[in-house]
């Protein structure tokens, strides 16, 4: 080994060891709070202002300490002032994504150039918050996490004083109650303390004021209903629920650990499929004449089969535009000076049509005026909650009109038996609420086989969250016939998406274009056969059939979009329906050092 060599093996030594030694060094760097104080002032006219007091303990070199406020919907902050005692500081406030951002930097001098290291600093945090005050018509609530979740460490002990605007008939609740020490209510003043509260744990308060208490209250939010026997149930609701599990963890935890055993039972006996005579790669053709619908309902989800989805509603309504029963029309904008797209209905077509397709025209009737669908318009009426909510109800009668033609239970049965899957469905929403419950008992209990509860909350809850994301064919059991006709349409989808086999195999005329495009809407793989469509056919708009320039103008795309808005708005938030469940107050959030 000659000299160079050597001298650059020992430089490589040095540098992997100044690594591990700067590893090790932030190794060695901690902080901790000892404590906190807070001070609550609830103000009559619903505005809340907040003192927080930190006593942090550093251990090793930081640049400063970080605080996150989340602010719920309808909330904001105001405000806000920052002090520190044992260090000089630079205090940076930002607002995004509903989250209130308190950076400080802290410094050992006051020139503001050394870093604060094995420093004793207190942040005294001030501000106020608007709309955290809810007055309901028979009691107003404050629900305020003292303590987040969202800290990077815990801490020793807690202090906080809340003053109320008024002295009597108030009530309140701390909850988690095992991380209550101390608390007491005299005249408008609630005075507590609390145990140690751990990493990642929150600690809550809930206080019921009379409404007579808040004048002009225009920092509260105003919920035009009763709250109290709501809050109240809620409450009752996670204390017995915590009670009682708080008896039965171990035993629950235990047995979640031996759950998947039932996953594979149900598979052997129930889900294996049967062999079949059938090897075939691609399917060139439809295999079947069977209505988009129906082969959505099969084929494409596979969450509920037999069922159809939206893609399936949508490839209907392709489906009528070719038999001419969905015309088409064009109106100029002139605003924009833009072509729009009109679905013209032919509510008096000759052909018999099914069912299910006559409550598509009913549908899209709703929407209609004089027989015209402005589709640029459907999007902005589908976005109304009311209309939204009648949409997806007319849908829903729609999906039941397909299964009565085509797919009722005992027809279904010659396709797939849903038994296996119908058990681990209902395994799988057990197993999920039992999961999250008995793990999150398990991180709260004091009790050491605590862990057990862990540990098998966790394997239940991954468990049936796959359990949830498999097909039902997975658990259920294709039949014979079932299986061909599932390989069949799957490989005619693998067909349609892979723009080489195509190329290869182009079809023959523009009708079996069409057919492409409809079958393809029902299986979720429209965009690659019209994508496909226009690299043979260039000029494509050239065609004079409404199928084609539907999809020219958009028409698949808006609908797809409005039909998506629909599903979105008919499933609205409430205001106050979780109120009083523990976890889901204002406040909160978290900080830490960095």
């Amino acid at each position: 080994m000659n000299v160079k060599n050597a001298f650059c093996i020992i430089l490589l030594f040095l540098v992997l060891f100044s690594a591990i030694a700067v590893v090790s060094a932030d190794d060695d760097k901690s902080y901790s709070i000892n404590q906190a104080f807070i001070e609550l002032n609830v103000e009559n006219n619903g505005l809340l202002h907040v003192d927080e007091i930190y006593d942090y303990t550093f251990h090793g070199t930081y640049n400063g300490i970080y605080r996150d406020i989340p602010l719920k919907e309808g909330e904001s902050i105001e405000n806000v002032t920052v002090d520190t005692k044992g260090a000089y500081s630079v205090v940076e406030v930002t607002q995004e994504d509903g989250i209130a951002h308190i950076k400080v930097y802290l410094y050992a001098d006051e020139a503001h150039t050394q870093k604060i290291s094995n420093a004793q600093v207190y942040a005294y945090i001030s501000y106020d918050m608007k709309n955290t005050v809810t007055i309901f018509n028979d009691v107003a609530g404050l629900q305020y996490k003292l303590w987040g979740e969202e800290w990077d460490v815990g801490i020793d002990a807690l202090t906080a004083i809340v003053h109320l605007p008024g002295n009597a008939s108030n009530e309140y609740y701390l909850n988690p109650q095992e991380y209550n020490a101390t608390s007491y209510l005299k005249g408008n003043t609630i005075t507590l303390t609390s145990n140690q509260i751990p990493k990642g744990e929150f600690y809550e308060l809930l206080v019921l004021m009379p409404t007579t208490d808040f004048e002009n209250a225009t920092y509260a939010k105003h919920v035009n209903e009763n709250g109290k026997d709501s809050i109240t149930h809620n409450l009752e609701d996670s204390a017995n629920g915590r009670s009682f599990w708080n008896t039965t963890y171990i035993i629950l935890g235990l047995l979640s650990l031996i759950t998947p055993i039932i996953g594979v039972i149900v598979y052997f006996r129930l889900g294996r499929e049967p062999k079949v005579d059938y090897d075939g790669i691609y399917e060139r053709e439809p295999p079947t004449n069977d209505p988009p619908a129906v082969v959505n309902a099969l084929i494409d989800n596979s969450y509920d089969i037999g069922t159809p989805n939206m893609k399936g509603f949508e490839a209907t309504i392709l489906n009528l535009i070719d038999k001419n029963v969905i015309g088409l029309k064009t109106k100029l904008d002139p605003n924009t000076d833009m072509n729009e797209l009109l679905l013209k209905l032919n509510k008096h077509y000759d052909e018999n049509l099914a069912i299910h397709e006559n409550t598509v025209l009913d549908i899209l009737s709703m929407f209609a005026e004089d027989d015209l669908i402005n589709l640029s318009n459907l999007n902005s009426d589908l976005s109304y909650e009311s209309n939204a909510k009648l949409f997806m109800e007319e849908f829903r009668i729609w999906q039941q009109d397909v299964k009565h033609e085509y797919l009722d239970s005992d027809n279904l049965k010659t396709y797939f038996n849903s038994k296996g899957a119908s058990i681990m469905k209902k395994f799988a929403v057990f197993g999920l609420a039992a999961g999250i419950i008995i793990f999150s008992l398990g991180l709260i209990t004091n009790l050491n086989n605590g862990v057990f509860a862990i540990g098998g909350g966790i394997v239940l809850t991954i468990f049936s969250l796959i359990v949830f994301m498999l097909p039902e064919d997975i658990f259920g059991q294709w039949t014979k016939k079932g299986r061909v006709y599932y390989l069949k349409w799957k490989n005619f989808k693998k067909f349609l998406k892979d723009n080489s086999l195509i190329e290869e195999h182009p079809p023959e005329s523009i009708v079996v274009w069409k057919k492409y495009l409809i079958y393809g809407a029902s299986l979720g793989v429209a965009d690659n056969v019209y994508k496909s469509m226009k690299l043979h056919e260039k000029n494509i708009s050239d065609y004079d059939d409404n199928i084609f320039l539907y999809h020219h103008f958009g028409g698949y795309y808006m609908m797809h979009h409005a039909f998506e808005t629909g599903q979105t708005t008919a499933n609205p938030s409430s205001d106050s329906g979780s109120f009083g469940n523990i976890g889901g107050g204002s406040g909160g959030g978290g900080g830490g050092a960095f």
